[in-house]
């Protein structure tokens, strides 16, 4: 007899269950054709608020009018979209707007996009899942690293230099005289691009080890004309940082990194005695129950398909998505030779910022 005919099931729990069940499968088809509608440009072609039927829909953004009107239905079954039966158009609600269309503090389109490229990669996460190690890193599409672009514009574009960096004086004070300023784990470059724009008698050294984003932050800088103060260099920092700075900064890096301990040893060293390092890393907790919820979900999701595979992939710590909370980070940056682990208090349901000193 197996374990489940020998308890005595409720049959509400179980139905229950099963209905919350389908509805995350309803989700995730709901959340899949959300990413067909930034892939197309549906949601751009939207954006106006204004009532508008398939066939104009389709003319206007050059899709076929049969999958855009079964689209169109998904979507206002779910309730991203009003319909008007009598007059056969569709709508993007007004607050719908910021979030699906433009790009704004609010927007997900950069995420569908990492999402729709984390598809792609289901067949080799399966496989080790069976065999050990891990996916590396250079093994991911385009679509993930353009789209975890997007997704954190709306950190360096609206939050840094408006939100976080006022609530950081000294911080702030040193980037304003002129900062050697080092970013670890830069990726496309956007948050240093956007530090030389706000504090222009700055010098600025971005490292990843992903060549592709090295080179894609270099035509970034170019673009964005401040090549001049800004450089990127493809190195794992994790045996030592070339030359030392007043400011370092890593955003969402040391939890995926293959080793977190070299990273935070290397920072340390890097660091002038008057200097500062700010971390921004995962908003959760060491502890599993009390990590609940869709974002915790979320976060653990993203460490199987991503974070922890990358470092396992190397031969690294694989401390996962959720693997840098409060607890540890004030544990290794002590045990990397910090004496100040300060949280800069601010409300954030993804993300924990830190101010770290000598």
């Amino acid at each position: 007899m197996s374990t489940t005919e020998q308890l005595e099931l409720d049959p509400a729990e179980v139905q229950a269950f099963a209905g919350r069940a389908v509805a995350d499968a309803a989700t995730w088809m709901a959340t899949t054709m959300t990413m067909f509608g930034d892939r197309l440009g549906l949601w751009r072609a939207l954006a106006d608020s204004r009532p508008v039927t398939s066939p104009e829909l389709a003319a206007r953004t050059g899709t076929d009018e049969r999958y855009l009107r079964e689209w169109l239905a998904a979507m206002t079954a779910h309730g991203y979209l009003t319909h008007d039966p009598g007059a056969g158009t569709y709508l993007l609600p007004p607050a719908h707007v910021p979030v699906l269309a433009t790009e704004s503090p609010a927007h997900i389109g950069g995420l569908h996009q990492a999402l729709y490229g984390l598809t792609g990669m289901l067949d080799r996460v399966l496989a080790v899942f069976r065999t050990g190690g891990g996916v590396p890193i250079n093994a991911y599409p385009r679509d993930w690293f353009e789209g975890l672009e997007r997704f954190s514009a709306g950190w360096f574009d609206h939050l840094l230099p408006q939100v976080w960096l006022p609530t950081l004086p000294e911080l702030e004070a040193a980037l304003r005289r002129g900062a050697d300023v080092a970013d670890i784990g830069c990726g496309r470059g956007r948050a240093l691009i956007r530090l030389a724009e706000r504090y222009p008698a700055g010098r600025y050294t971005g490292f990843d080890v992903h060549p592709e984003s090295i080179a894609a932050a270099e035509a970034a800088a170019r673009a964005a004309g401040v090549a001049d103060r800004v450089r990127f260099e493809c190195l794992d920092v994790s045996g030592g940082l070339p030359g030392d700075y007043d400011v370092i900064t890593t955003f969402d890096v040391v939890h995926d990194a293959a080793d977190p301990r070299g990273i935070l040893a290397a920072i340390h060293a890097a660091l002038r005695p008057d200097g500062r390092y700010l971390c921004l890393d995962i908003n959760s907790s060491h502890r599993l129950e009390d990590n609940r919820g869709p974002v915790a979900a979320y976060f653990y999701g993203v460490s199987v398909l991503y974070c922890m595979t990358t470092s396992l992939a190397h031969g690294g710590a694989g401390l996962g998505t959720c693997g840098f909370p409060e607890h540890t980070a004030r544990e290794l940056c002590t045990a990397a030779g910090f004496g100040t682990v300060r949280r800069v208090e601010m409300e954030n349901p993804f993300n924990i910022l830190y101010e770290i000193t000598h």
